[in-house]
């Protein structure tokens, strides 16, 4: 194992400028930092009271690594981690990582010794790199992959099916053109759902438009700028898909205040439902995704990998149900948990 000499040598620094970096000193030049942090992951180097506690005990804590800790999405996924971890007498480590290769060596740099394994969120295929660099320092379970990785399990969500159904049941009111508010691009989430929206539409005939697959960036702020964009479509609308909850609220928001009926002139559904999504004026028509649950299972599956590295990886998808309610334009009654009649709701009635 390389020592903080060998650091020193090749970094070309004194051991005790490389014991300041390790102590986040302030007495030490960027530029100095960052080849002492180069030489780190040159040498695969770790502070001995980090080695030792990675090879004769436990600490008992798991890190986490997503792209984002806003929102609530994010929140619950955490809230599934932490409670099963703490099931389990562990803790968290929660660390935001964006969608570059640096950030993410440096959060799991920081985390290396500290934890017994990692469970990281990488939706985008710039993640890929990073997390083959780190997946040899700890046992790492994925969350919405787009890639595999040797070694290491995974758990999403069933995207493309959930945007599939949400999109099929607005053509089943008979609702066309149908427009989709995309998700930002090279995310896998927002990929998988325009590959459900555009399936919907092929399977039932309708000629595909690309003026009808509108920007967007999974904000609020992003829903509620597409308002005129979909106002002034020379095929205007009469549905529209949000590839997520928040900007399909800040769809429904633009509209409501320009004086465009939600749903009667426009309808909308979404994708995520989170909790506001049955409080909202009319009711958000949605697809499920139980984020507890996404991380409730990560921990189950990284307990797994802890406790026999040789057992087999695994690969798991959870469904995202259609949620019916009233943004689409339906009426919908219930029997037995059931929907089994359905109508559109035309301008007027």
């Amino acid at each position: 194992m390389a020592t903080i000499r060998d650091v020193a040598q090749l970094a070309g620094v004194s051991i005790a400028t490389v014991s300041r970096v390790l102590n986040d000193s302030s007495r030490v030049r960027a530029s100095t930092r960052q080849r002492v942090w180069a030489a780190f992951d040159d040498l695969d180097f770790s502070p001995n009271g980090a080695a030792r506690s990675l090879t004769t005990r436990r600490t008992n804590v798991l890190g986490v690594l997503l792209p984002d800790l806003y929102g609530e999405f994010f929140s619950e996924v955490i809230r599934g981690i932490d409670l099963a971890a703490r099931r389990e007498g562990l803790h968290t480590l929660v660390s935001s990582a964006h969608a570059e290769t640096q950030t993410i060596l440096s959060a799991a740099r920081s985390m290396r010794g500290r934890i017994d394994g990692a469970i990281v969120m990488a939706p985008d295929a710039s993640t890929a790199e990073a997390i083959h660099r780190i997946r040899d320092r700890f046992p790492l379970v994925l969350l919405n992959a787009r890639f595999e990785v040797p070694g290491c399990s995974s758990i999403s969500i069933a995207n493309l099916e959930g945007a599939h159904e949400v999109v099929k049941h607005l053509l089943r009111l008979g609702h066309e053109p149908i427009a989709i508010l995309k998700g930002p691009s090279g995310n896998i989430d927002a990929e998988e759902r325009l590959r459900g929206y555009r399936r919907a539409l092929e399977e039932a005939g309708v000629e595909h438009d690309p003026t009808l697959e509108l920007a967007g960036d999974f904000t609020e702020s992003s829903g509620y700028r597409a308002a005129g964009e979909i106002l002034r479509h020379p095929r205007r609308p009469t549905a529209v898909f949000a590839a997520n909850d928040s900007m399909a609220m800040g769809l429904i928001c633009s509209l409501e205040n320009m004086g465009i009926d939600v749903p009667r002139a426009v309808a909308v559904a979404g994708f995520d439902d989170v909790a506001i999504a049955r409080f909202l004026t009319p009711p958000l028509t949605t697809a499920h995704v139980d984020a507890y649950r996404l991380g409730e299972r990560a921990v189950a599956l990284l307990l797994t990998a802890l406790s026999d590295p040789e057992a087999a990886q695994k690969h798991e998808t959870l469904p995202c149900p259609l949620v019916i309610r009233e943004t689409c334009g339906a009426h919908h009654v219930w029997e037995s948990g059931r929907v089994f009649a359905v109508r559109r709701t035309k301008e007027g009635e």
